[in-house]
């Protein structure tokens, strides 16, 4: 792959914004950043100008999506992935977390299998990268399911999931439970030991039930609001709770529809940007527009910006792009662009272990870099130092991967 050299526009780095400077990328790194002048040119590199207004902010990392373009994980081929993997630079997201849903157990182990040989065959630059597995069920309460379907959910199972994560070549990194259900606290000293993020979801719990929970290695929260009990002046709940402990790095979808602007603006002044992350929970239809989809073997009826289980209405996940919960993120709260970074790339990073490598821009770290402008549209990704995605007129509101 050719240098490439990003100059002007406002730099995000790690320790400080940098006005009208430059970002070299060679190879799948990020080599160097820079104020002033940019290094003098080199054969063959590639210098791509950019506007003052321009933003180059670390690439978002989603740590809960099901799926894009028509693709969804649970279909368990290898095409699924690479149409999530290539529609996503799109909307700035450089890596994510394919994420499973509750299902009977051959369904859920034929995607695993399948990411596992995706991870192995096909996760190269110029597409988002495959981080892992976030396995969304199907340890849940039955009495959260959601858009869950409720003839799967099981209680939780050490055993079922040590053969997962064996099937998976310890690709999962992040599950979905309910602690207070039948060896819960059992499975989050699991998980634990395991270096597997434990994130309390679809869940049914008290106050004291998380509390007990937390002490036995939940550390993460599923989609906050949406599948817990809730927040109660007598019983703090799930909510409560995720409030209160500050152990707790919680998930919100930020679409103004599975939460109110205002109640997002409450989860970001109680748990502030080190403790939120932003996901999309997309499912399918990202990219399709209206219609009627399948979700966990269900019909989902797509209409607007909202998705709805067809049997009852319940939200089925959602259309959400990373750039948009950005934006919408920064207009509920009035956040700054540093705390947009820490809820869209650093904290989730960091929650994995490869912060070390991704989730902030600085010399030595994979090329992830998005370049957005004033209103959140994104102009330019590179994964791992290869272009992924670039605006064109006219394919702004489009999901083209070019």
């Amino acid at each position: 792959m050719k240098p490439i050299l990003l100059k002007g526009g406002t730099i995000y780095t790690e320790k400080k914004a940098i006005t009208n400077g430059y970002l070299l990328m060679e190879g799948e790194k990020i080599v160097s950043i820079g104020e002033g002048d940019s290094p003098e040119p080199i054969a063959a590199m590639t210098v791509i100008e950019l506007p003052t207004e321009a933003k180059i902010l670390p690439g978002m990392i989603d740590l809960h999506i099901h799926g894009a373009g028509g693709s969804d994980v649970m279909d368990a081929t290898e095409d699924a992935l690479t149409t999530m993997a290539t529609l996503l630079p799109k909307e700035g997201t450089t890596s994510f977390l394919a994420t499973t849903m509750t299902q009977r157990p051959v369904a859920i182990e034929a995607a695993l299998t399948t990411i596992e040989r995706y991870r192995k065959k096909q996760n190269k630059p110029g597409k988002a990268e495959v981080l892992g597995v976030h396995l969304e069920g199907p340890f849940l309460s039955p009495k959260r399911a959601g858009a869950q379907p409720t003839e799967y959910i099981t209680p939780p199972q050490i055993a079922l999931f040590s053969q997962w994560q064996q099937l998976s070549g310890n690709s999962i990194k992040l599950v979905t439970f309910a602690p207070e259900e039948r060896d819960g606290l059992l499975f989050a000293h699991y998980l634990q030991q395991q270096q597997v993020i434990a994130s309390i979801g679809h869940s049914d719990a008290t106050y004291e039930e998380v509390k007990r929970a937390i002490k036995a290695g939940v550390t993460h929260a599923t989609h906050v609001y949406n599948g817990m009990r809730g927040l109660h002046h007598r019983e703090p709940g799930v909510v409560g709770a995720v409030f209160l402990h500050e152990e707790i790095t919680a998930e919100i979808i930020a679409d103004g529809i599975h939460a109110t602007p205002e109640m997002v603006k409450l989860a970001y002044q109680n748990k502030g940007s080190e403790r939120l992350v932003l996901i999309t929970d997309a499912m399918r239809a990202k990219c399709m527009g209206d219609g009627t989809y399948i979700l966990g073997g269900q019909d989902v009826i797509v209409k607007g910006k909202k998705a709805t289980l067809a049997s009852d209405g319940a939200l089925a996940g959602s259309i959400l792009k990373m750039n948009e919960a950005a934006k919408n993120m920064q207009q509920f709260t009035r956040c700054s662009t540093e705390a947009i970074i820490q809820m869209t790339a650093s904290n989730q990073a960091k929650e994995l272990g490869i912060y070390h490598k991704k989730g902030s821009l600085t010399a030595g770290k994979d090329a992830d870099v998005v370049v957005m402008n004033e209103a959140s549209q994104v102009l330019y990704t590179f994964c791992r130092g290869k272009l992924a995605y670039r605006i064109e007129e006219g394919n702004d509101e489009n999901c083209s991967s070019r």
